[in-house]
């Protein structure tokens, strides 16, 4: 029976997970998959590292299996695919950490009350987040657990990156800008030597352009800016969130259009973004695939905005070494990435149209003065890494 770490990503109605091998100079992915609907009509599907299917199974339309059920069924999985696996400890993202969690932490009550404090701070992920926690806590209590930050990479960035222009009496009450997407980055600031030791050194962008998008300067492989701010709704324009959005419009909406707090959580976190542009989806390659000029204008907004906050985030770098392309639509739309680069040809970046149209690593010229990468992220195995470190498992 071999030892393995599970890594959980919870949300509403879902839960992916991955195994990883405990032990090894790394660890070593043995299983992925999730639980969907987990409420409605749950799903389950699993595959194996090279991405062959493992197991499916459904429940039917009206089944509640819910998050506790979701986790008793794994643990079973776990137990019963192939020769067994022995769970030696549980690795969860966590949106957000605040300002107190700096790097991966181990579970305790008073660690999970910390985390709950901070559930006002991203209500539509952070209770979904410490639900499995919960559940293995009582059933499993000694099951070593540890909790893996969106915003712990990001807490090193300088004061002024950090904060809003606000009265000190709202700021003390942890408003600043937190940045996400910091295990994404993390990994990839943790790659990056391998692949361009220059840029590592120095001062990189990182595009994560997904459902979720944001943007990361890193200098020297640290975080000192990023698109996100207080909430995982800023910055960048999503598949379904607004990004940047002047405050006043809040005001408008809510004054003149009687929109009330809910109501316009809805509208900028579930029916803006790509999705409201467009009118058509959220959905990347239906927007390329689509003749509809909405579809376009969406496409070419959302490229606008990547393009400009290069920009802004090689300003904060004081300079640009490198620029790399990651998650969904980062490593798969080339497309994106032409007109990004396209737009950026002031800042020395020169495409190399089949090396990108290939989806190569490396997708500009030689002679381009900013090299510009295609590295896949691998949040998952950032999380593992922090578990075996923090449990102290041994790479044997």
């Amino acid at each position: 029976m071999a030892d393995v770490i599970l890594v959980l990503n919870a949300g509403s109605s879902s839960i992916k997970f991955s195994a990883f091998g405990a032990h090894g100079d790394e660890p070593e992915l043995v299983l992925r998959g999730s639980l969907d609907g987990i409420y409605t009509s749950p799903g389950f599907r699993a595959t194996n590292a090279s991405g062959a299917e493992v197991e499916t199974k459904h429940w039917g339309d009206g089944t509640e299996l819910g998050h506790g059920g979701a986790i008793a069924f794994l643990a079973d999985f776990l137990r019963g695919h192939g020769e067994g696996h022995h769970l030696v400890a549980v690795g969860h993202r966590v949106v957000h950490g605040g300002v107190q969690f700096t790097q991966a932490v181990k579970v305790t009550p008073e660690v999970v009350s910390a985390l709950d404090a901070l559930s006002p701070l991203a209500p539509l992920h952070q209770p979904h987040n410490l639900k499995p926690i919960r559940i293995l806590a009582q059933r499993r209590p000694e099951l070593p657990q540890v909790v893996c930050f969106d915003t712990a990479f990001h807490r090193g960035q300088p004061e002024a990156a950090q904060a809003f222009a606000l009265p000190a009496s709202i700021t003390q009450r942890g408003v600043r800008r937190y940045g996400f997407h910091g295990l994404s980055y993390e990994y990839i600031a943790s790659v990056l030597p391998a692949v361009d030791a220059a840029a590592a050194a120095g001062r990189t962008v990182v595009a994560h352009l997904g459902n979720g998008s944001s943007m990361c300067a890193l200098v020297a492989g640290r975080s000192v800016a990023s698109t996100m701010g207080f909430t995982a709704v800023d910055g960048l324009p999503m598949g379904t969130r607004c990004g940047n959005l002047d405050p006043g419009v809040i005001l408008y909406m809510m004054d003149e259009l009687g929109m009330d707090a809910r109501a316009i959580e809805d509208l900028i976190y579930r029916k803006s973004g790509l999705l409201g542009v467009s009118g058509i989806s959220s959905d990347m390659r239906a927007l390329l695939a689509s003749d509809d000029p909405r579809a376009r204008f969406a496409v070419e907004l959302y490229t606008y905005r990547i393009a400009r906050e290069l920009g802004s985030l090689a300003a904060a770098a004081r300079g640009l070494d490198a620029l790399v392309f990651t998650a969904g639509v980062g490593e798969h739309a080339a497309p994106i990435r032409e007109q990004v680069c396209r737009q950026a040809d002031w800042l020395g970046i020169a495409l190399d149209a089949g090396a990108n149209a290939r989806g190569e690593p490396r997708i500009s010229t030689l002679s381009s003065t900013v090299p510009v990468w295609v590295i896949p992220t691998n949040e998952e195995l950032m999380i593992a890494r922090h578990t075996r470190s923090v449990i102290g498992t041994a790479a044997q």
